[in-house]
């Protein structure tokens, strides 16, 4: 029965508003508030709730003793949130703009930009700092909260329905394959869960021809936060938008135009807002270090893809992770069969997520999902956008009131499914548990649901209420064990095994570096990377190890080709192991692990600059060995660089600059044999008796046995190059002795042996010129020239692009470059130089960012005028 309308007079009488009383209704626009935030709140509640009894059940960090801090978490993300937390404080050795502490100097905003920038990742600065990797866990926690939240706030733009079932969905995205299995150990990557729903509720204004000025900040966030996930949520959004027009009912051409147009200009301009953010880590990108070739070798055969739709399981071989959970995998299965969409609707929503799952097995798509790159490492980071569209299907299911019918034969299809795919990698025991248990209550939840569509009484309303309440229990208790059961079967592969980051024998070295700190004068190494990849970001210091997508080509050139190491196609930079490459970079101490334990030690060294005669050699041909570019760089002959002659053992084979020693026999059970190629093979050489043998080949592989220890190689050309290591001490009878035990066939440069002079390096460290004062401030160094400078000054920094220089507050200049490093033409009598950095790209993306402001503020101000422009309604016609 309709309500009785008001009378004019009733109408027009001043009504009261009564103090909420115990029992007493809340008024409806405040019930409708409450219900509208509410249904988010429950959203990610539920879905950060399950990940933490999941956590605590698997009792990993920080519900239980095991790490979290797998893969790129342990090496990247632990480290950099712990070198934010010294920028917020003030005690970083740098600034956004420059890192001092890795690599011997590298850029950082581009690093700032592309692991740091989610919003969560901030919270790192209200934490102590030894708990660094707790916050790093918030910024995974908070991401999967809040992707749900706004998940749950999208589905309700998308078609209008319960706000309960539509936060229910949404756990199943906040907690959906690609998190569980990928996003986790890469909290810059969790801010794409976020971004997609962000750029969706922006493009659902566009429909609505609304907030355009809104929508437009909501894409800059989505950007701003991590751009690379971002890119994939706006790419997936404009499908869904165009899925959304075509089937639309039929209507006016040009509405749906205007739509389209609206959101390319939203996207444009809120793209355009966040420019600094892409110009500087494109040029970053463009002069880093290239990352190993990635061949994309093959597609996953269709029904391992087709398991992943499957929760609760970890397969062997890379597939785009995408489960939803069992009650949107339901509802997905039973949505073609739904009758109340039409047609045309059921069709384009599942060509949509059918094209999108092919696009990310073909090469050319793949490419342009990853911003026509194959990323190094999983080819399937894209993943999130597909789960996010299998929600979106699952919810215009369930707003449509499935019949029980309807829902059985999405059961059946799901059950098909299952048996399948039943001998896949990605199907475990806990997948059974929740496609037949979680499936069987899930469907009988949604059938009486489906059942009590027409209130009926107070008592329909109390069953409604206590059905809902189940299927919340069963998508709380089946989202939890999926992922308990997928952070279980990720445990067991060897390769997960997590680093040991901030621990207390960490904290000691930290400790133990700071008390021997003296920057700017000279470096404090730590050495060879022991905790984590990022070492100096973790412990203090400056140091060569330095892992990250942005080392720059002239960092790891110039450090490999001084006798540094690197991993990964130099996209991991290490630290120096011999005497004169620490001297040349101004190491005065470090840590090394001799005997099994990390030992400080002192060294001589260079000052960080130095005041040399002349200008830079001129650019001829390169040195052929190490020894010989770091005597350039250190001005001096310190090293006798003998050839090697074989002394016995296996017989190697001479080569162009080298030999090449054949590789061990091996029985049929894949064992070495003996034999002489299973001793080894021996080199002499003579040198000074007391000098130190310092060996050198970077792409070796192998064990090779010095006067005074041995080393092992794991060079693989041009992926992993050795440092060059001390091996001892040169006998007192001149003859150097090293065996060479190689895998497989190997070849040994005939120049692999410097004897180094301490003696000579002592005379050449302390000839070298320094400054009377200088001081590093953030990105700027500034030093006082000794009386008399003239020549060229040298920074012990690789040459990077960004550096300008100026002497006695001249003309700032690029400064050249002197074997790798950063040269400064000084002419005759100066006194002072100044140098500082910015970073490439950053001032064009300002301007651009600028004009997107403008364009943003102009419409903003136009909007305000056509409003103030139209008539207001009289008293009279509101009423």
């Amino acid at each position: 029965m309709a309500p009785t309308p008001a009378t004019p007079q009733e109408a027009a009488r001043p009504q009261e508003v009564a103090p909420s009383r115990p029992g007493r209704p809340l008024p409806a626009a405040l019930r409708g508030a409450l219900r509208r935030l509410g249904a988010p709140w429950l959203a990610a509640v539920l879905s950060m709730g399950a990940y933490c009894l999941a956590l605590a059940l698997h009792g990993s960090y920080p519900l239980g003793p095991r790490s979290r801090a797998v893969n790129d978490l342990g090496n990247q993300f632990v480290p950099f949130h712990a070198r934010l937390w010294d920028l917020l404080h003030g005690t970083a050795n740098g600034d956004l703009y420059f890192n001092w502490s890795s690599g011997y100097g590298v850029p950082f905003l581009a690093d700032f930009f592309t692991y740091l920038m989610n919003p969560f990742s901030w919270l790192v600065g209200l934490f102590p700092r030894a708990l660094a990797d707790f916050p790093v866990f918030l910024v995974t926690l908070a991401s999967i909260g809040l992707g749900a939240a706004l998940m749950t706030v999208f589905l309700g733009l998308l078609h209008p329905g319960s706000g309960w079932l539509r936060a229910l969905l949404s756990v199943g995205y906040g907690l959906c394959g690609w998190v569980l299995n990928d996003g986790f150990a890469d909290p810059m990557w969790m801010w794409g869960l976020v971004a997609l729903p962000l750029v969706g509720i922006a493009a659902d204004w566009c429909v609505r021809r609304t907030r355009w000025v809104a929508g437009t900040l909501l894409v800059a966030v989505a950007w701003a936060g991590n751009f690379y996930t971002a890119a994939m949520a706006t790419m997936a959004m404009a499908l869904v938008l165009g899925v959304r027009l075509l089937t639309a009912p039929p209507g006016a051409r040009g509405d749906r135009l205007r739509a389209a147009g609206r959101a390319a200009a939203m996207a444009a301009v809120g793209i355009a807002l966040t420019a600094p953010v892409l110009t500087v880590s494109l040029l970053a990108s463009r002069a880093a270090q290239p990352a190993p070739e990635v061949l994309y070798r093959h597609r996953p055969p269709p029904l391992y893809q087709l398991a992943q739709l499957l929760p609760g399981g970890h397969g062997g071989s890379p597939a785009p992770n995408i489960f939803i959970g069992v009650p949107g995998l339901l509802l997905v299965a039973a949505f073609p069969f739904v009758r109340a969409v039409p047609p045309r609707v059921r069709i384009g929503w599942y060509a949509l997520a059918a094209g999108v799952a092919v696009s990310f097995v073909w090469k050319p798509t793949v490419l342009l999902w990853h911003g026509l790159a194959l990323p190094n490492g999983s080819p399937y980071r894209a993943a999130f956008v597909l789960s996010g569209i299998l929600v979106m299907i699952s919810w215009l299911a369930l707003a449509h009131r499935p019949r029980p019918r309807e829902l059985a034969a999405g059961a059946g299809l799901v059950a098909l499914l299952a048996v399948l795919c039943r001998d896949q990698g990605a199907v475990s025991t806990a997948t059974w548990v929740l496609v037949a248990g979680g499936g069987a209550a899930t469907l009988a939840v949604l059938a009486v649901l489906a059942v009590l569509t027409v209130p009926s009484g107070a008592r329909t309303d109390r069953t409604r209420t206590a059905v809902t309440a189940a299927l919340t229990g069963t998508v709380l208790l089946g989202s939890a064990y999926t992922a308990f059961s997928v952070t279980a079967a990720r445990d067991r592969i060897a390769w997960f095994r997590p680093k040991t980051t901030l621990t207390p024998a960490s904290l000691a070295v930290r400790a133990g570096l700071a008390g021997r700190a003296d920057w700017p004068r000279s470096r404090t190494d730590p050495g060879p990377h022991e905790f984590a990849n990022n070492d100096p970001l973790l412990l203090g210091g400056e140091g060569g190890s330095y892992y990250s997508s942005y080392v720059p080509a002239v960092t790891a050139r110039t450090l490999q080709a001084l006798g540094a190491g690197w991993y990964m196609r130099g996209r991991h930079t290490l630290s120096f192991e011999d005497p004169v490459g620490r001297a040349v970079m101004g190491v005065g101490s470090y840590l090394s692990a001799a005997h099994g334990r990390l030992t400080a030690y002192r060294a001589p060294h260079a000052p960080l600059l130095t005041v040399r005669d002349g200008p830079p050699p001129a650019a001829g041909g390169e040195p052929s060995t190490v020894f010989a570019r770091q005597e350039r760089l250190l001005g001096a002959a310190v090293y006798e660089v003998p050839r090697l002659t074989p002394a016995g053992g296996a017989v190697p084979l001479p080569v162009r600059g080298g030999w090449l020693l054949p590789p061990a026999p091996l029985s049929a059970a894949g064992r070495q044999v003996a034999g002489p190629a299973a001793a080894g093979t021996a080199f002499t050489a003579r040198c000074a008796p007391g000098g130190v043998v310092v060996w050198s080949a970077p792409w070796f592989a192998g064990r090779v046995g010095g006067p005074g220890g041995h080393v092992e190689g794991a060079g693989k050309y041009d992926i992993t190059a050795n440092a060059a290591s001390v091996l001892g001490r040169v006998p007192a009878d001149g003859e150097v002795t090293v065996r060479v035990h190689g895998q497989g066939w190997q070849v040994v440069p005939e120049r692999a042996v410097g004897c180094l002079s301490p003696r000579r390096l002592a005379a050449a460290v302390g000839a070298l010129r320094g400054p009377r004062t200088l001081t590093a401030d953030g990105h700027r160094l500034t030093a006082r020239l000794p009386r008399g400078a003239a020549g060229r000054a040298v920074l012990a920094v690789p040459a990077v692009a960004g550096w300008s220089c100026a002497v006695d507050g001249g003309p700032s200049r690029a400064p050249a470059s002197d074997g790798g490093l950063l040269a400064v033409p000084l002419g005759r009598g100066a006194g002072r130089l100044s140098c500082a950095y910015v970073p490439p790209g950053l001032r064009p993306g300002l301007a651009v960012s600028g004009a997107a402001g403008l364009v943003l503020a102009a419409v903003a101000f136009g909007g305000r005028l056509r409003g103030r422009s139209r008539p207001r309604p009289s008293k009279e016609a509101r009423a």
